[in-house]
This record gives C-alpha cells, sequence and structure tokens, in this order.
C-alpha cells in the first residue's frame, strides 16, 4: 500500500500535531500495539474499506436477513392456515405479535452493554443459533399459548442483533461512511421480505408433507437455515480492528487512527464508566430521536407484519397472488434504500433523506386510507414499503453520528432502539380483522407516526444548527481552554464537535 506524501490528500493524512496527541498517554483501540499509521490517498483510503466491507458486510447481511424473515414470516404463515389449525380469534394473532416486541426491547439495551464483554465474533453468532432453533420450534406449537411463549424467547433472542450490529459498525467506519453500512446491512432486511414472499409461496406446495401444514414448513425451514448462518459466523465474524488478522498492522493502525479522531480532535472516550450511561440517559437528543424513531419504525413494522393481509384484502387476489404481489414493493424499497445511502454519506447529510422518506409513507398510507382503486392501493404499498425502509438506516446512522464516547453511543443507540421499537408493538395491534377491507384505524395510526416524524426532524435540525453555530462562535473567541482528558469526558458536548444534520 503506497504511502507518498506526494499523492496524499491533507484531510486524510495523519498530521504531526496528531501523533503528538496520539502520544499523550491515551491508549485508544490497542494502537499502543500497532505502527505508526500511514498516509493514504482518497484512492488507498478507499480500497481499504472496500476491503472491510467484504470481510464485514456479507455475513451481517446475511444474518440480519434471517433475523427480519424469522420475525416477520408469520404474516405470511397467516395464509397458510396458522390462525385456523391454532384456533386463534379474536385479537390472539395480534397478541402473538405484540409479546414478541415486548422482551424485545426490553434487553436491548443490556445486550449492548456486554458486546465487547463477550465479543461480537462469539456474542452476534451465538445469539443467531439461538433464535434459529427457537424459530425451528415455532413450527411445532400446536395451540395459542405456546405460540405467544415462543415468541416471547424470539424476541429474547433477536434483542441483540441489530443494536450490537450498528454499535458494531460505529467501531469500524468513519461517521461520514456509517449510513451507507447501515444501508447496506438493512437492505437485507428489505430483501427478506421479498423472500419471505418468495418462499412462502414455495414452501406452501409443502403444505401436508408428515402431517404439518405450510405454515410450520415456513418456520422450520427458515429457522434450520438460521441456525446453519449462525454456526458460519462464527468463523467469518472478527472483533475489532485492533485484532483483525485480515488487516496488515499499517492497516489496521490507520483505522484505530481514523475512529480515534473521527468524533475528537484528542481521540474518543472508550473506557466503561457508570458516568457513561448517566449521559446517555439524559441527553435530549436521545429522546428526540426516539420520537423520530417511533415515526418510522411504526410504519415499517406495521407494513411488514400485514402488507400479505392488506394486499388479499383488496378483494382481487388469491392467497397465491397476495403472497407474490409482497415481493415487488420491497424490491423497489431496497433500490431506494440503496440510493439514499450513498448520497447521504457522500452529501454528509442525514435530515432530507429521512424526511424525503416520511413524505413517501404520508402519501403511501393516504392512498391506503382512501377509498381508491386496488391498482391504486398497490401502488400505494410500494410508497409505504419504500418510505419506512429507506429512510431507517438514516434515523439509526443520525443518532450515531452524534454522539460521541464509545460505551455512552452504545448505550444511547440501545435505547433509541430498544424504547422506539416499542413502535412496533403497537404497530402489531392496529390492523384489526373487525376493520378490513380498508383498515382505517391501522393506516390512520401509521400516518399519527408519520405525522410525529414531520415535526421532529426540522425540530432536530434547528437545534443541531443552534448548537453548531454557538461553538463555532466559541472556539473562535477561545475563552477557555480545555486538556485532552476533558474534551474526551466532553464527548459531543465538546466545543469541537460538531453535529450533523
Amino acid at each position: 500500500m503506497a504511502t507518498s506524501p506526494s499523492h496524499s490528500i491533507e484531510k486524510d493524512r495523519v498530521s504531526d500535531s496528531q501523533l503528538e496527541k496520539a502520544r499523550d498517554g491515551y491508549d485508544f483501540g490497542g494502537e499502543s500495539q500497532l505502527p505508526t499509521p500511514p498516509s493514504l490517498t482518497e484512492e488507498e483510503e478507499r480500497r481499504l474499506y472496500r476491503k472491510i466491507d467484504l470481510r464485514l458486510m456479507p455475513i451481517l447481511c446475511v444474518m440480519y436477513l434471517m433475523s427480519f424473515l424469522d420475525r416477520g414470516n408469520i404474516g405470511n404463515a397467516r395464509l397458510q392456515g396458522l390462525e385456523s389449525q391454532l384456533n386463534l380469534v379474536g385479537n390472539q394473532y395480534n397478541i402473538a405479535l405484540t409479546m414478541y416486541f415486548i422482551p424485545y426491547c426490553i434487553c436491548e439495551c443490556p445486550a449492548n452493554l456486554v458486546l465487547k464483554k463477550f465479543r461480537p465474533s462469539i456474542w452476534l453468532p451465538s445469539i443467531t443459533v439461538v433464535w434459529g432453533v427457537v424459530m425451528t420450534l415455532m413450527g411445532l406449537v400446536k395451540n395459542y399459548p405456546q405460540l405467544v411463549g415462543v415468541r416471547v424467547c424470539l424476541g429474547i433472542a433477536e434483542a441483540g442483533l441489530f443494536p450490537g450490529v450498528t454499535y458494531y459498525l460505529t467501531l469500524w467506519y468513519p461517521r461520514h461512511a456509517l449510513q451507507y453500512r447501515i444501508g447496506l446491512f438493512f437492505g437485507a432486511a428489505s430483501l427478506a421480505g421479498a423472500f419471505s414472499g418468495l418462499l412462502a409461496f414455495g414452501i406452501s406446495f409443502m403444505s401436508g408433507t408428515q402431517g404439518l401444514l405450510g405454515w410450520s414448513w415456513i418456520f422450520i425451514l427458515e429457522g434450520i437455515a438460521t441456525v446453519t448462518v449462525g454456526l458460519v459466523a462464527f468463523f467469518v465474524l472478527v472483533d475489532f480492528p485492533v485484532t483483525a488478522k485480515f488487516l496488515t498492522p499499517e492497516e489496521r493502525a490507520y483505522v484505530v487512527w481514523k475512529k480515534k479522531y473521527d468524533n475528537s480532535s484528542v481521540g474518543e472516550e472508550e473506557h466503561f464508566s457508570f458516568h457513561h450511561i448517566v449521559q446517555a440517559i439524559s441527553d435530549w437528543q436521545v429522546w428526540l430521536h426516539i420520537l423520530i424513531y417511533f415515526s418510522i419504525i411504526g410504519p415499517l413494522y406495521g407494513i411488514t407484519l400485514f402488507l400479505p393481509t392488506i394486499i388479499s384484502n383488496f378483494g382481487e387476489f388469491s392467497t397465491a397472488e397476495s403472497q407474490l404481489l409482497t415481493v415487488p414493493p420491497y424490491v423497489f424499497a431496497t433500490i431506494v434504500l440503496f440510493c439514499f445511502a450513498h448520497f447521504s454519506d457522500k452529501l454528509r447529510l442525514r435530515s432530507p433523506f429521512i424526511y424525503a422518506a416520511l413524505i413517501m409513507c404520508l402519501i403511501g398510507f393516504s392512498i391506503n386510507i382512501s377509498d381508491a382503486p386496488p391498482g391504486v392501493k398497490y401502488f400505494g404499498t410500494f410508497l409505504c414499503v419504500a418510505g419506512s425502509y429507506a429512510g431507517f438506516p438514516g434515523v439509526v446512522a443520525w443518532l450515531g453520528n452524534n454522539l460521541a464516547g464509545q460505551y455512552k453511543r452504545g448505550v444511547g443507540m440501545a435505547l433509541h432502539i430498544g424504547i422506539g421499537n416499542f413502535s412496533g408493538a403497537i404497530a402489531s395491534n392496529v390492523y384489526r380483522t373487525r376493520d378490513k377491507p380498508r383498515f382505517i384505524v391501522g393506516h390512520g395510526i401509521e400516518l399519527m407516526f408519520v405525522g410525529m416524524g414531520l415535526i421532529c426532524v426540522p425540530l432536530a435540525v434547528t437545534i443541531y444548527k443552534r448548537i453548531n453555530k454557538k461553538r463555532e462562535i466559541e472556539m473562535r473567541e477561545g475563552k477557555k481552554t480545555y486538556t485532552p482528558a476533558e474534551l474526551r469526558a466532553l464527548g459531543d458536548r465538546a466545543p469541537d464537535f460538531r453535529y450533523i444534520l
């Protein structure tokens, strides 16, 4: 890897002043074990992060694809006889959906705290194997209490994956490159929606095999596939940049250096203290971003869990056709998601793309709550799915970008995702059988979530702009000086930290 200064891009070079800061006694990410970081050209840096992408992203994407497939396939199983065979009546199906989210939300924050302790290469594959076993067993349930019990276990097992992986990615990638990686990772969720319909259609032909209906085989086969992915992950997943053997020592040093000065001019705080938990809980932006998270994740889970039901109630399609018609909206959503993620990182902006996604949801749910013809409503589902899925990576990346200090960011993101996912529990109960075929209550509540985001996103931008401007003035005037230790302790409240809009 060339390091010629004549080809270096100034903003990506390791300056003498930064090397001096690296010698202030603060060992970030195990950098004392590594050589001096090299100076890289823009193209060399791109090659380095492509190398990291090729090692990390494929297995993470497949793991999350299986996660989203396993939590959402109950919508497809419903059309294959789940309700009739288990004798589900009234709102029992909705309660079974809700019981997944309660332990899922409660367990997310503790799971993120133990991620570094138990190492990602052990923790993430382990929980994947566990929920794969749970999913397989779901295919053998015989009654409503068993279904609820297994859904609770599934929520506990899956809780650590998404917040764990998003936090894990913040340890590898600079914050301006984060949304594209979260987009790649979360793109697996939109692909899961497409695969779910296709798999359900194919697996439905196994109905009656070994005395089991099609819904049982959906759970069993997809659960076995998840266990296989988890076992493979034990051999593929790596831990942290400093121990990544697939990188040269110089490459490791560069990645660690890049992260050290990504959020702070003196290096990011990475040692645990109870104070970091207090900082995260008391930070205004965490709670405002939870409302923004509500505005996207509520529509996302609502449309994911009920899209097959919504389409089947258009009145023109059979069960098999309804399963297949769920595929195109997810394909469209995946394309929009990657476009949003690419340009969001390129422009170093999050809020405009989140707002655009909310507008898409607003139009899509407005169409579906109306008395429009089935073809127009089907077009509306494209906007609902694309808006909710394409906006989600930006929502997660935005808060991750604006929290500094590794443990504060880990706790803050876990609170963000954990509490925010309670809107998924709400969304599980709004599409009631008695409201079909128009589901006015369900679509109306989804529009309420969207409206919340349309208010909170501009509010967050306004506050961030005001704080950034205030800090610019403070830095220019230079009335107060800080030691490196003080700046690290302040994290995202340090005068040299700038919020991303």
